[in-house]
């Protein structure tokens, strides 16, 4: 289970900043600092395991009849990347302790950063592909919240909304492209997956589902064309930049393709699409950030220039090509990460970014510029920096590739590799070096090295691992391509290929043409600017608001704020569809035989006719509009015992019962009769409508009732394990309370939830002046003047002891007979009715002994406690167990934990009918008060 706790601590530990920062910045950060720790430990605890070749798996089955399980496993690649996510997470937290201003909120910023962590490290290790998807979009919405933390921000917000806009929409692709390739493997595991590479590329459906993964992958990786949303994200606060745009989000993208790699590499179409992607990134953006003047732009577009590189290596398709690529995402991720903290701290303290503004910073802050030197001259690719290392097999593997011609590949890497080493320089060169200037708007120096301590560790592992490859590096990345390309390929990881070897020719060119970039950088940024281009940011705005209009439009046209056009439009589509299902179908007269009927049955039907089609042409009168829809109701009940369903039955005459008396109490608050307001040929079409619909569901009901069922119906298991299965006799109340229990569990919860909301209603409305005296404006017809008749009061309080014995007798009966909780708790909620019709509600709710909220929160509690009862025998939630018992002088009887959950729908229950009702009495007596104290005040007559 390692892999799953790895996942799962930083979401489990993500309150944790959120509560210590009550004790300190300092408690906050050593907080968040121990769950990422804690991680890393037992990451570091299972590497002896995968660096020996072994896979570590834990799975956890969930809904395995449709492929969805949570299942993780950690291999090479995964130790590689969840190392970076951990390791540089850790020195991120150490980072930002010190970054962060006073009037940041800490405990924010680092709830959203373990969020965000888990769901990297979800993408990392997940095996299954559907959970991967639910991470891959967890990493888009909690990256939403770390770019726009500064909400205070245009420029962040925006950021923000354009990262989550463009990565978003790949992730939906993406998420297509997956279900493609899980269903041609037949498994949604990656590790079966990537064994049917065969399968997959021999398919149909094999660039299609390319096309999509790679967009989700594209996206994330800020990829050409979706390149422009990486730079503006640079509003985040550094420590975000540092770590999202280093080793984590930006690499998920790149994890994605060398992941699939085994089974999409190797064919024309990765090959072309992967790497000229890559090829045309790299070198586009190491020309863009040539020309930026804030340094974190200019380090953005250099990552985005470097996943080109990454990109390019993985679409080469070949075992070599893809181990360098696994290197360099370690190099980068090592001076990349620096770089950002550097100008970060550059911007503390110095309080620009800006390279027209800095220069002479080598003597006001040495150590800073010790830390930029060495991550910059590897980002350059200069020896004995590891970024060199990666850089040269880089461009041996280019020169090898034949794209297009046989040195086009070659030359336009060289040319890219150039334009890093100009950049490089540009940030060490405008930014340290040269003389110290005097118009600063802040005067610079180096920090404490709470600041400068986590870059520093970085920049000793590029010398680390530039000085001593073999050692601190080799060993990683040959487990970690091994994952990727099935087995390890020996790649030469060292400063010296021999005189004859391209690459060093190749990164001599690129080094001379950095140079001399960076001596003709006036007159080539003159001509930068004088020249036109297109911007991908305004192109973006403008897709974007022309989607907004057109989406508008639609949803203008489609819903004008009326209800009758929605749903006319819903209806005619629904139909639509069925009919076309309907006539590309073959069909064939029913075999089934239908069951005899009599006079009785015909006139209830005819009955049930009558009325309903009497309700929508009477339904202004609201009184009978609701006579008419409850003798609708009632009559179904009947039919229920015909075909043998006395539970439905009661079921139905208690439900009905209570709709209509809550019913005609909220028609107390409306008009007698509804106003006309469609015109005839409205009405007439919307009667049109009702027949389609009519006729269609008719029709349905017609074909299923008449033919056979194609596969055996769910109700012969009920019917057979009700008793062996669940210790109860009626099937209905079986199903309910065991073997659909959790369905009931959430249905009772929606039902509190209803009541709440009645609830919560009244009393906005009881708070309102307005609300009520409107209501109260309102002709009211003439009352009686005995108000409470002493024979309904007499005789619904001698019917309140009977009917609560009955609803106590319908509960306890329920599990063998017809009835049960839900039934009991509508005949007590009736009970109680007809003391507030008879009694009135001042003295109902006067002799109320107890509150509705809390029968509705302990039928919640009692339905949770019968549920994680199981838990306690190694049982599934909500697994009923039952004994029969013989005691003396009573008949063998039942015991069953069942009765615990249908005691707590049934607290639910009665809870919820008193809570609305008590909730619409309130209304109607504060109603009453203010016409009492309108007649007082004006001295009428009531």
């Amino acid at each position: 289970m390692t892999p799953a706790f790895i996942v799962a601590l930083p979401f489990l530990g993500a309150i944790l900043p959120a509560l210590a920062i009550r004790f300190g910045r300092n408690a906050c950060a050593l907080a968040t600092g121990a769950v990422s720790l804690l991680a890393l430990i037992l990451l570091i605890q299972a590497a002896p395991a995968v660096l020996r070749g072994e896979v570590v798996q834990a799975r956890i089955d969930w809904l395995p009849a449709l492929g969805l399980n949570a299942t993780f496993f950690l291999d090479g690649l995964g130790l590689l990347f969840a190392g970076l996510i951990l390791g540089i997470g850790l020195l991120i937290i150490l980072y930002a302790r010190f970054y962060l201003a006073k009037s940041d909120p800490m405990g924010q910023f680092f709830t959203y950063l373990l969020l965000f962590q888990g769901a990297m490290l979800g993408i990392v290790l997940s095996d299954n592909i559907l959970l991967l998807l639910v991470f891959w979009e967890l990493t888009s919405l909690s990256s939403f919240l770390l770019i726009g933390y500064w909400k205070h921000l245009p420029e962040g917000r925006q950021g923000a909304r354009m990262a989550l806009a463009v990565t978003g929409g790949g992730g939906l692709a993406m998420i297509a492209g997956m279900l493609i390739l899980g269903n041609i493997a037949g498994s949604y595991d990656l590790t079966v997956i990537l064994t049917q590479k065969e399968a997959i590329q021999a398919s149909d459906w094999y660039l299609p589902a390319l096309i999509l993964i790679l967009l989700g992958a594209f996206t994330k990786s800020a990829q050409f064309p979706f390149h422009f949303w990486l730079p503006h994200a640079m509003a985040a606060p550094t420590p975000v930049s540092a770590y999202l745009h280093s080793a984590t989000m930006v690499k998920a993208g790149i994890f994605l393709m060398a992941r699939m790699w085994p089974v999409l590499a190797g064919t024309p179409e990765w090959f072309w699409i992967v790497s000229t992607a890559g090829l045309v990134t790299m070198v586009m953006a190491a020309k863009i950030a040539f020309f930026k003047d804030d340094l974190k732009a200019l380090l953005a577009f250099s990552t985005v220039s470097h996943l080109g590189l990454i990109t390019m290596l993985l679409g080469f398709g070949t075992k070599a090509a893809a181990t360098v690529a696994v290197f360099h995402i370690i190099n980068h991720a090592t001076f990349k990460a620096a770089l950002f903290m550097t100008a970060g701290i550059v911007d503390h303290e110095a309080h620009t970014r800006d390279l027209r503004r800095l220069g002479g910073l080598r003597t006001l802050m040495p150590v800073t510029f010790g830390i930029a030197l060495l991550a910059s001259l590897s980002m350059a690719g200069i020896p004995p920096l590891n970024g060199f290392l990666s850089k040269e097999l880089m461009l041996e593997e280019a020169a090898h590739t034949v794209w297009l011609t046989p040195w086009a590949m070659g030359l336009l890497a060289t040319i890219g590799a150039g334009f890093s080493v100009a950049y490089s320089f540009r940030f060490l060169a405008h930014g340290f070096l040269g003389p110290v200037r005097d118009d600063y708007p802040h005067r610079p120096h180096d920090p404490g090295p709470g600041l400068w301590a986590a870059p520093a560790l970085l920049a000793a592992l590029v010398v680390a691992i530039g000085l001593a490859p073999m050692l601190t590096a080799a060993w990683l990345v040959d487990v970690a391509a091994g994952a990727v390309t099935g087995a390890p390929v020996a790649v030469k990881i060292s400063h010296w290929h021999g005189l004859y070897a391209p690459a060093l020719w190749m990164s001599l060119a690129a080094v001379g043409g950095g140079l001399a970039l960076l001596g003709a950088y006036p007159r080539l940024r003159a001509l930068w600017d004088g020249v036109p281009r297109p911007e991908a940011k305004p192109m973006f705005d403008a897709v974007v608001a022309g989607l907004a209009r057109l989406a508008r439009g639609g949803a203008e046209g489609l819903h004008d704020g009326g209800f009758g056009r929605a749903v006319v439009l819903a209806v005619l589509a629904i139909a639509a569809a069925g009919l076309w299902a309907f006539l590309g179908g073959t069909h064939a007269a029913g075999t089934r035989v239908g069951l005899p009927t009599d006079a009785v049955v015909v006139a209830v039907w005819a009955v049930m006719l009558v009325a309903a089609l009497a309700v929508p042409i009477l339904h202004r009168n609201r009184v009978v509009a609701l006579i008419l829809t409850g003798v609708t109701g009632l009559l179904i009940a009947p039919l229920f015992m015909l075909f043998s369903a006395p539970d439905l039955a009661l079921t139905q005459l208690s439900v009905e019962v209570v709709t209509i008396l809550l019913m005609l109490l909220a028609l107390h608050f409306l008009p007698k009769e509804t106003p006309v307001e469609s015109p005839a040929w409205r009405r007439l079409r919307d009667a049109g409508v009702a027949v389609i619909a009519g006729l269609g569901v008719g029709g349905l009901a017609w074909a299923m009732l008449t033919r056979e069922a194609a596969f055996a119906p769910i109700s012969a298991f009920h019917l057979a394990q009700s008793k062996p299965g669940a210790g109860g006799t009626n099937a209905v109340n079986t199903i309910i309370v065991d073997f659909r229990g959790y369905d009931t569990f959430g249905e009772i919860i929606v039902l509190g939830i209803a009541a709440l909301v009645i609830f919560a209603l009244a009393e906005a409305l009881l708070r309102s002046p307005a609300v009520t005296s409107r209501l109260a404006a309102w002709p009211r017809a003439r009352e009686s003047g005995d108000r409470h008749p002493m024979m309904l009061v007499v005789a619904t309080r001698l019917l309140l002891p009977m009917a609560m014995m009955v609803g106590v007798y319908i509960y306890l009966r329920g599990h063998n007979l017809p009835g049960g909780g839900f039934v009991a708790g509508l005949v007590f909620a009736i009970a109680y009715l007809m003391q507030y019709m008879a009694s009135g509600y001042d003295w109902t709710h006067a002799r109320q002994r107890f509150d509705h909220h809390v029968l509705i929160g302990w039928g919640v509690l009692v339905s949770i406690l019968a549920g994680v009862g199981a838990w306690a025998f190694g049982l599934p939630f909500l697994t009923s167990g039952f004994e029969y018992v013989n005691l003396w002088p009573l008949e063998e009887f039942e015991l069953a934990t069942a009765a615990i959950f249908d005691l707590g729908v049934f607290l639910c229950v009665l809870g919820a009918v008193l809570l609305a009702l008590a909730s619409l009495s309130r209304l109607a007596l504060r109603t009453g008060e203010q016409i009492n104290r309108r007649a007082y005040d004006t001295e009428e007559t009531p």
